[in-house]
């Protein structure tokens, strides 16, 4: 499940700080992951270091985007809170995937929508909160951001 704390937190790893010294390749052959990459950024994986880019060309790992780098992350790395603020509102249904297929936690610290996602369950941390609709996840997030 995918659970949400909104606002400041302690030890809240940043994403793209985080993923450019600690990524692994073998994570990006992943096919879910490739799937987040030619949604969100237009990009495959080539191999090695290389990434097709549809909009830049050939590109190392560490020009993909902040939000994509920061999902692999919340993805390769469930044991960890990671700040998904700088993940856009077109990562909002891979944060709920992620949540579908891991249990994981990570901070925000903006109102994220989920109203485009379909069937959606989101704990929020700060009130012990489980929202299974967007409506009911709206109330009670937009009392934190």
């Amino acid at each position: 499940m995918l659970s949400i704390y909104f606002g400041e937190k302690d030890n809240v790893m940043h994403g793209p700080s985080w993923f450019k010294f600690n990524y692994k390749e073998e994570w990006l052959a992943d096919p879910f992951v490739g799937d987040m990459m030619a949604d969100i950024d237009k990009s495959h994986y080539k191999g090695g270091q290389l990434i097709e880019s549809d909009v830049l060309g050939p590109i190392p790992p560490e020009k993909l985007s902040g939000g994509l780098q920061t999902l692999i992350c919340i993805y390769k790395r469930p044991d960890l809170m990671f700040n998904a603020t700088s993940c856009g509102e077109n990562c909002a249904k891979w944060l709920l995937e992620i949540g579908r297929k891991e249990n994981v936690a990570v901070n925000l610290r903006y109102y994220m929508p989920f109203d485009d996602c379909g069937d959606i369950e989101v704990e929020i941390m700060n009130e012990n909160f489980k929202a299974t609709t967007a409506k009911d996840y709206m109330h009670v997030a937009l009392k934190y951001v």
